[in-house]
């Protein structure tokens, strides 16, 4: 096969341009006839949130959503897949298939919810743009003869984005070993192909002190919300010499019991960000060193306790989202410009760490509203039914990016490349 030459859709012969236009437009045919099923999967989780590892219902629901689909058994589905909440769902070449290997197409769901608030980050959302990109993927392929090249589609239920990291856990298990490209996208204010998440470490900061009496003998005391007060103002004056990158965020979670107790006992928690992982371990280091100062001054012993997974950040994969803004474009979706990609504001999401063993893409959609992430007016517009428009058209884009990542064997190759480049340059 020559370079630039695509694969053939049927018959062995060579997918002209229009043959793959029409397999996207038949993807998205196939997502605008499951609407209805999809938006009320959706509906179910967001109706019943959950928090990480807790996702039980949305697990259920997601597990029959598949295991429902016609023809009956086409997706092979293993519920409680290496996590309690999390699942597999396989469509595609038989095993067994002769060389060469099958390409696998990875399509990730999220499902957890934030505590007090509900689905404000609109992971039901992305659970449905998952489930519907692959679907799509799957109901073009069906309308050829046979499939024109060994390939797995497969959907990656991944609970635990919020806390905890549920994506980490399943490259550890080796959930992520085989897939060539992996798909997700995620809701926002704004359509943007990519967004610089960055590296996150979170810690919990425990400081032990001497109880005594408040008032008659407080000098028998050692403070330790003293110590969790200082901290918080060491970090707080830190901010002056932190880079304008950098972002060091934490609460007093326990500071005393009784106002005439000298406190025994304080915690906090602490998130430190930074765009690499190659800065996040300078950051961390100061603000360790903030923590112990408080110690000392207070007289408390203080423990340190890192989360169990640290957050990498996204690497982009230039190829990819290129393709995926292209597709996108057809389907009417306006992009932020490019600049305004790599200078915008951005959170931290277990997708970093996908990113750096599979080439994968992450964009970030629109919903029809302006409300912002992690409020309750956000919860308000992922349950809507003005979001689920734009939670399909996302999902047919990334259909249509996967399609073309089948048929054009150069951009799988540039893909690989990219991801190759972009490792080398964030080791650390």
């Amino acid at each position: 096969m020559r370079p630039g030459e695509e694969r053939p859709v049927e018959g062995g012969a060579c997918a002209s341009v229009s043959d793959l236009e029409l397999l996207k437009l038949r993807a998205a045919e196939c997502i605008d006839a499951a609407a209805e099923r999809l938006g009320a999967l959706s509906r179910s989780i967001w109706s019943e949130p959950e928090l990480a590892y807790e996702e039980h219902h949305a697990h259920g629901v997601l597990t029959r959503f598949f295991q429902s689909e016609t023809p009956a058994g086409s997706w092979t589905v293993q519920p409680h897949y290496q996590l309690a909440t999390a699942f597999r769902a396989e469509w595609g070449s038989p095993r067994g298939w002769a060389a060469p290997r099958p390409l696998h197409l990875g399509f990730l769901c999220e499902y957890d919810a934030l505590p007090g608030i509900g689905h404000a980050c609109g992971h039901n959302l992305i659970a449905e743009v998952g489930a519907a990109a692959a679907l799509g993927v799957k109901g073009a392929l069906e309308s050829l003869a046979g499939l024109p090249l060994p390939l797995k589609v497969i959907v990656l239920g991944t609970p635990a984005e919020e806390d905890g990291g549920g994506k980490i856990d399943l490259i550890e298990a080796g959930a992520f070993k085989n897939l060539d490209v992996v798909f997700m996208a995620h809701p926002s204010q704004e359509n943007a192909a990519y967004l610089p998440d960055v590296a996150e470490h979170d810690v919990t900061v425990k400081y032990y002190g001497k109880a005594s009496h408040a008032a008659a003998y407080p000098w028998e005391g050692l403070n330790a919300l003293d110590a969790a007060v200082l901290a918080y103002n060491n970090l707080s004056v830190l901010r002056q010499q932190l880079k304008p990158t950098w972002r060091v965020h934490g609460i007093i979670k326990n500071g005393g019991v009784k106002p005439n107790i000298i406190p025994s006992y304080s915690e906090l928690i602490y998130y430190f960000r930074a765009p690499s992982m190659k800065e996040l371990p300078v950051l961390t280091k100061k603000a360790e060193d903030c923590f112990r100062a408080a110690a000392l001054a207070t007289g408390c012993t203080v423990e340190i306790n890192g989360g169990a997974h640290d957050y990498y950040n996204v690497l982009p994969n230039k190829s990819l989202w290129k393709t995926y803004v292209e597709n996108g474009k057809k389907l009417g979706i306006d992009f932020i410009s490019e600049d305004a990609m790599f200078s915008g504001p951005s959170g931290s999401t277990d997708f970093g760490n996908v990113s750096f063993v599979v080439p994968g893409i992450h964009p970030y959609f629109y919903i029809g509203s302006n409300a912002l992430n992690h409020t309750e007016q956000y919860t308000e517009a992922a349950g809507s039914q003005e979001a689920q428009f734009y939670t399909l058209r996302t999902a047919k884009a990334l259909a249509m990016t996967a399609l073309d990542v089948i048929f054009k064997p150069e951009l799988l190759e540039r893909i690989r490349e990219d991801f190759k480049l972009k490792l080398q340059e964030e080791q650390f």
